[in-house]
């Protein structure tokens, strides 16, 4: 169950991408997101959230936009098949396209041998899973307020 979760002010536009493998941690996240006002796409796996961002990426390229105008924010798994959040997030940290975007990790791996390693890929914050306060929290000061 969520609790109370504030919405960002009126007017405030967000887009967020999210990858989880877990059916039950998408929809937490959905109920977050939804609740603070922030539009949003997903994807299941490490390789699909690759290949979307990427492409997501080329088209802002092609149209002479930024792709921070697309995507406030991305938010990733720790564990998944094709290809973990460690990896995704090196990927788009060594990526000029997504220069400024930060990316936050959410994670039911919560010792600090894997907060070093996701601090050593770049990650911008580290939040544990199914604790809807954090993440609402931790990703307000990333966020168009």
């Amino acid at each position: 169950m969520i609790g109370h979760i504030e919405a960002l002010p009126e007017g405030a536009v967000n887009n967020v991408f999210f990858v989880d493998d877990s059916a039950v941690a998408r929809k937490k996240i959905v109920e977050v997101l939804e609740r603070m006002g922030i539009r949003h796409r997903h994807a299941t796996n490490g390789l699909e959230a690759w290949t979307r961002l990427s492409s997501l990426a080329s088209v802002s390229n092609h149209s002479g936009r930024n792709l921070s105008e697309e995507i406030n924010l991305i938010l990733v798994d720790a564990e998944m098949p094709e290809m973990d959040g460690y990896v995704l997030t090196r990927n788009i940290k060594g990526d000029p396209r997504f220069q400024g975007i930060p990316v936050v990790m959410h994670s039911s791996l919560s010792s600090d041998a894997n907060r070093a390693m996701a601090c050593s890929v770049g990650i911008d914050a580290y939040v544990p899973k199914f604790d809807a306060d954090h993440l609402s929290g931790t990703l307000r000061p990333f966020l168009n307020q």
